[in-house]
């Protein structure tokens, strides 16, 4: 196994080419996971533009010369820890490869110089990697590779009552409102300059990090928003009510994968949920696009327990090598990662953390209030 370790930059054509061809056929070969976006040399080329230490490990079995058989995109500090490329954003992870590949983790780790890869969003069938893995997590999907139809037949029948209401606040929108009407790809900026505006206010509401308030995750976003190409895309889906946008969404696409990212809604229009109309809407539109299947991502949110039609399975876990910066790098983040997940197992607890949460999201938001007041007196 020869292992040459490239900047994303720094990849030809005809590279990145084979990587693209590996992904086309993951889907036809039983591997879908690995069509994921997420896992496109675009979305690593793009992180590489907004944060230190991106590589490529481009595996060939034979020389240096010879074809790729495998791509493991990755980020390493100067001491040798490596994390998933996006690690905390991304919600798909691992080695791209042909078919009938095996590798060696610890091999792989020393041969791109890490002590250690962290992993939250690892694709199944990643067996070298799998067997490092701390657990296993549910990530719903929504399959319309049957057409749209079959999916909403589905739906109704798996969850009537929610299909039911959906359809009849989407009528009701429509009698009160005029111009209701959905842009699967908006290629209006100020459409997502709304999106990220609502996605920061809910972040403040709810008492979560705003993700936006870090510049280079604003950066990617933007990136991606104008990356469009054949294999992948990133997709702004827009719902529209009286010429103004009421509900977004950005996403990624690849060939056979939409892969949910950052939804929002203006709260002003809650009562219709826009958001799940949105939705319906998108899958409806990735349908038509010949898409297989509209990743939700890793996530115990009741909205994704409406709409999916199965689930996917992804790990989260460490591979670690006999160093002192893996052992340093796991004894850091262990403890954060299993209190997490802890509550999140456990919905008396997530429910009274969530509740926290918010107060200190509404607490924010009265500091907010009266620090303007302070600062601009009605005259």
């Amino acid at each position: 196994m020869d292992v040459s370790v490239y900047r994303p930059d720094e990849l030809t054509a005809a590279t990145r080419t084979a990587w693209t061809t590996m992904q086309s056929e993951a889907h036809l070969r039983g591997r879908p996971q690995m069509a994921n976006p997420f896992l496109s040399p675009e979305f690593t080329l793009a992180v590489g533009r907004c944060r230190r230490g991106v590589r490529v490990a481009v595996i060939r079995e034979e020389s240096p010369c010879g074809e790729p058989t495998a791509f493991f995109p990755y980020q390493r500090t100067p001491a040798g820890a490596g994390r998933a490329i996006g690690l905390g954003l991304s919600d798909c992870q691992g080695l791209v490869h042909g078919p009938g590949f095996q590798w060696d983790a610890h091999e792989l780790l020393a041969a791109c110089g890490l002590a250690v890869w962290e992993f939250d969003h690892l694709a199944s069938g990643q067996q070298p990697f799998e067997q490092s893995a701390t657990g296993s997590f549910p990530s719903p999907v929504i399959d319309v590779e049957e057409g749209w139809e079959a999916y909403l037949a589905r739906l109704r029948t798996q969850s009537p009552k929610f299909t039911r209401t959906t359809l009849a606040k989407e009528r009701k929108l429509g009698r009160e409102y005029a111009d209701v009407h959905y842009v699967h790809d908006e290629r209006d900026p100020a459409a997502l300059r709304t999106l990220m505006e609502w996605k920061s206010a809910q972040y403040r509401r709810t008492g979560r990090s705003d993700r936006f308030a870090h510049p280079w995750i604003s950066q990617l976003v933007h990136q991606l928003f104008h990356t469009h190409s054949e294999p992948f895309a990133g997709i702004l889906s827009v719902l529209y009510a009286d010429g103004r946008p009421i509900a977004a969404h950005f996403g990624l696409r690849s060939e056979s994968v939409l892969a949910c990212w950052f939804p929002a809604y203006d709260p002003a229009f809650s009562k219709f949920s826009p958001g799940l109309i949105l939705h319906l809407h998108m899958a409806e539109a990735a349908a038509a696009d010949g898409i297989a299947y509209l990743d939700l991502g890793r996530g115990d949110k009741e909205y994704k327990h409406s709409l999916k039609t199965r689930e996917l399975s992804v790990s989260e876990g460490w591979v670690t090598r006999r160093h002192p910066v893996a052992l340093a790098h796991r004894a850091r983040r262990a403890p954060v990662r299993v209190l997490r997940n802890t509550i999140v197992s456990r919905p008396e607890l997530f429910g009274r953390a969530d509740r926290l949460l918010k107060g200190v999201g509404k607490l924010r938001e009265r500091q907010k209030a009266t620090h303007v007041q302070e600062h601009c007196p009605n005259p």
